[in-house]
């Protein structure tokens, strides 16, 4: 099972992700706010700015502080690195 850092020491399973989605259209609003009203939403993003929704195979939804470009870049690295980049964009 390879774990991807999606920021702040948080560790999410690769195998698990769906989709890596930008949160600024209103179809992905309105999937957060269904998530949370489900108590489906993991908001990992620690009170910051959200940057990046992870839809998950488990129909959770995760909120993260970080572009989708970086966990897809984290995604795409070797297993033993992912969990190295500590580079969180604040």
């Amino acid at each position: 099972m390879q774990l991807v850092n999606i920021g702040f020491g948080n560790m999410i399973s690769a195998e698990r992700v769906l989709s890596v989605v930008s949160p600024d259209s209103a179809p992905i609003k309105r999937l957060i706010q269904e998530a949370r009203e489900r108590a489906m939403l993991i908001d990992a993003s620690y009170g910051r700015k959200t940057r990046a929704v992870i839809l998950m195979d488990t129909d959770h939804v995760v909120l993260a502080a970080i572009t989708p470009q970086v966990i897809a870049k984290r995604m795409s690295d070797k297993p033993d690195e992912s969990y190295l980049c500590e580079d969180e964009e604040a």
